[in-house]
């Protein structure tokens, strides 16, 4: 059964962990960046990504964020919330988290080969003509795009009044500032790492072998 969503459709490192924390604060059940949905995507079966959605109440960042339009026709009732920052500051920090090993979801989004985020050029162009396709595709859809900058300090006011929700009497849910929450250096996370780069690059080859980047 189709349900009305609340969709996060800003890039990944605009504040989407931030928002997914609202969200879940305000009552939503949320799902945020679904790597195992890449696959489904680029080659073709819309139909399995779809389903998955039906089971959540919001959604945000990758994939869910590439896909508003086909997000809007199968839930024409929904919200979305267009998370921005500054395009320099968006850049470092995309940079030092995706720049280390390849990712399937960034070879779809930014271009096979343009992953690992090593053209500034190509990046921020890439980020820059989302957010203007993304307000470009809603402006004849008034009440359903609201665009959120947390560095600029929106917060609860703005996003609780888009939603038609009352204000928490708790602090806004801040998210992935600098204050790292783990040592990337222990060797927890470097396993954790090796394991994340082999089953990354095992993906991207079979998408290749496959030649699912040209659908």
């Amino acid at each position: 059964m189709k349900k009305n969503k609340i969709i996060g459709i800003g890039f990944h490192k605009t504040g989407t962990t931030t928002l997914g924390n609202a969200l879940k604060i305000l009552g939503y059940k949320v799902k945020g960046v679904t790597p195992r949905m890449i696959i489904p995507v680029i080659s073709g079966k819309m139909h399995k990504v779809l389903n998955y959605a039906e089971k959540y109440d919001a959604l945000e960042d990758v994939p869910w964020c590439i896909l508003y339009k086909e997000l809007y026709r199968h839930f024409p009732e929904s919200k979305f919330i267009l998370t921005i920052r500054d395009e320099e500051s968006w850049f470092k920090s995309a940079k030092k988290q995706f720049g280390n090993y390849i990712r399937p979801q960034n070879e779809w989004i930014y271009g096979r080969g343009n992953g690992l985020f090593k053209n500034k050029k190509t990046a921020i162009a890439r980020y820059r003509k989302h957010n203007k396709d993304v307000t470009e595709y809603f402006k004849d859809k008034p009440g359903k795009l609201l665009v959120m900058n947390f560095s600029e300090g929106d917060e609860w006011e703005k996003l609780c009044t888009f939603l038609g929700k009352d204000i928490p009497n708790i602090p806004f849910p801040h998210s992935n500032k600098t204050s790292d929450k783990y040592d990337e250096n222990s060797f927890k996370e470097k396993f954790k790492t090796s394991r994340r780069v082999v089953k990354n690059t095992v993906k991207v080859k079979y998408a290749d072998i496959m030649g699912y980047w040209n659908n």
